[in-house]
């Protein structure tokens, strides 16, 4: 596939795919792939880690069964397949289904979890005509830490966020309290109600739940929140599913698990060394595109990729060098 202004400026799979083949037998772009998929799969298994030390919390305080067993995942290994292939393997098990429409995705960084969810949302709305709502968790814990933050603040004993003080059992039981899904003003939304506050989270999602104060304490109170944000999520889920929304809900299998539906699929690939090349291939379109403009030819495309690429592999090379070669059958940057 040609490099042309146009398959660069879509910055989708089609852009990753062409720079991906181009780049097939170039050591720099095989070594700077490599890197960055190993640097991908190390931060998955640190944050399922993290999220699983998470789950065991909560199941040690009895907010989640330990005996809980989820339902099958199903395995869909993308490799050689669009984001519509997938979203349509996907759509053939759900429309034969009956039950709540819910659907869970999962799979490591990398695999097109995000493009799936909306390409999916696209064809669900398109072809079904049916509402979809993507859920996240993440707006539930920065509003639970808001409430703990807040709590914080109106005791005179605590220099600032506490967390011993302000994520006790109780306090956080309370807090979940404060925390109410339904319809307001004739749509579903979260409510904040406690502590002086009353706020509907699509009205400050991106204003008081992201100030610093909320920012830099949400990895404290999510490590002790996993349970109660997942039982949450679970039963805001099921009220739309009962309305007739559709819902896709993308995360980790940790959390996931505990929102029950036969609809559950993880997204895997065949060919491993693919999760480090589409992100490299997608830093290099992004780097490129903010160098030319739509008159350019191929020629300049691919010098402006070439750019890129000799950036940041010399970037990388200021924290080791090893020969090219170690990089592609075993090492790694440094730091990455």
């Amino acid at each position: 596939m040609p490099l042309t202004y146009s398959t660069l400026s879509e910055q989708n799979a089609t852009t990753t795919n062409a720079i991906i083949d181009h780049y097939a037998s170039s050591p720099e772009f095989l070594a700077l792939s490599k890197c960055e998929g190993d640097g991908i799969l190390q931060r998955d298994d640190e944050d399922a880690s993290k999220l699983q030390k998470g789950i065991d919390i909560a199941k040690d305080k009895g907010v989640l069964d330990p005996d809980f067993v989820p339902e099958e995942y199903i395995s869909i290994d993308v490799l050689g397949k669009s984001p519509g292939d997938v979203a349509d393997e996907i759509l053939g098990t759900v429309r034969k289904s009956e039950g709540l429409p819910l659907v869970v995705l999962c799979g490591l960084s990398g695999t097109g979890k995000g493009t799936t969810v909306a390409t999916l949302q696209e064809k669900v709305e398109k072809e079904d005509k049916k509402q979809v709502v993507c859920w996240s968790n993440g707006n539930i814990f920065r509003s639970v830490t808001l409430l703990a933050v807040t709590w914080c603040e109106q005791q005179e004993d605590c220099d600032g966020f506490d967390p011993v003080k302000a994520l006790t059992k109780e306090n956080l039981a309370s807090f979940m309290a404060m925390l109410e899904f339904g319809k307001f003003n004739g749509k579903f939304d979260t409510k904040i109600s406690g502590l002086g506050l009353d706020l509907l989270i699509s009205e400050v999602q991106n204003t008081e739940l992201k100030v610093p104060k909320v920012s830099k304490n949400i990895p404290t109170v999510a490590e002790v929140t996993q349970g109660e944000v997942v039982l949450f999520a679970s039963d805001a889920i099921k009220k739309m599913g009962e309305d007739g929304i559709f819902v896709l809900l993308e995360g980790r299998e940790q959390t996931v698990n505990y929102v029950r539906t036969p609809l559950r699929f993880t997204l895997t690939l065949s060919d491993m060394s693919l999760i480090g090349k589409r992100r490299a291939a997608q830093r290099l379109a992004a780097g490129a595109l903010a160098e030319v403009n739509e008159d350019v030819g191929e020629e300049a495309i691919t010098k402006a990729l070439d750019g890129q690429l000799a950036k940041m592999v010399k970037e990388a090379e200021l924290d080791a060098s090893p020969t090219w070669m170690e990089y592609i059958t075993g090492g790694c940057l440094k730091g990455k």
